[in-house]
């Protein structure tokens, strides 16, 4: 069986078109690396799937939740469809098996691959929206992306790892986070930061990221999983 066939079976899907799911799989980098594949990557479907995927979420959550003003249900929707929450769900349907990737991106399994498997998953969606249309895509969405509704309001993802490490570090030791730049290197376009959350003089984590901000959310997201708040 081809690997296009085999995720087919997996996925329930059968395309008429197996060359748009051939090309939902296919990242840039494969494509520079063996430049006489006549086909294209995969960033024109994920354009239009990140579109299908949050126009399904949001029509979802508005009819499920009558009641939640709009900043409500955004918070929602973004905790569904940040790459985070899209790369575990690409990775729980096994889309990183299928995946067309250069050699260097295929050995990379941090940070950059979960971009990869989220917006693979994009892609993907707006290959079944192509070749299956809306209603194939919804029930694709349903299934395998809204079906997380309830982790995310279990656990509250839906709050940014910052505010939510400072009301329970508030709530259960009356202490309010402070973060420090532990390092940071690199050129001006191109700086990295490591900072620390610190409870009083406890280092609990620290987060990695292109710019502070980022840094002290991944710090705070560890620390709330160092302290088992979540």
């Amino acid at each position: 069986m081809n690997p296009v066939s085999e995720l087919e079976k997996k996925l329930s899907l059968t395309f008429k078109d197996q060359d748009i799911l051939r090309q939902a799989l296919t990242h840039r980098s494969y494509l520079n690396e063996n430049p006489g594949m006549v086909m294209s990557h995969n960033e024109r479907l994920e354009f239009l799937g990140d579109a299908v995927l949050e126009l399904i979420v949001t029509e979802a959550l508005y009819e499920k939740y009558p009641e939640k003003q709009e900043g409500e249900m955004t918070s929602l929707r973004a905790a569904l469809v940040n790459s985070k929450m899209l790369s575990e769900v690409a990775d729980e349907v096994g889309l990183n098996d299928f995946l067309l990737l250069s050699r260097g991106e295929a050995k990379d399994m941090g940070r950059a691959r979960q971009y990869i498997l989220a917006n693979a998953l994009e892609a993907l969606i707006g290959a079944v929206h192509i070749d299956q249309g809306f209603d194939a895509a919804k029930k694709f969405v349903h299934t395998y992306v809204f079906v997380h509704l309830e982790d995310v309001l279990s656990k509250k993802l839906y709050k940014d790892p910052k505010s939510l490490f400072q009301e329970e570090a508030q709530e259960r030791v009356s202490v309010t986070p402070q973060y420090q730049v532990m390092r940071e290197w690199g050129p001006d376009h191109n700086k990295q930061f490591v900072v620390g959350v610190f409870l009083g003089s406890e280092l609990v984590s620290e987060g990695e990221g292109p710019s502070k901000q980022a840094a002290q959310e991944e710090a705070a997201r560890k620390a709330l999983q160092e302290k088992g708040w979540i």
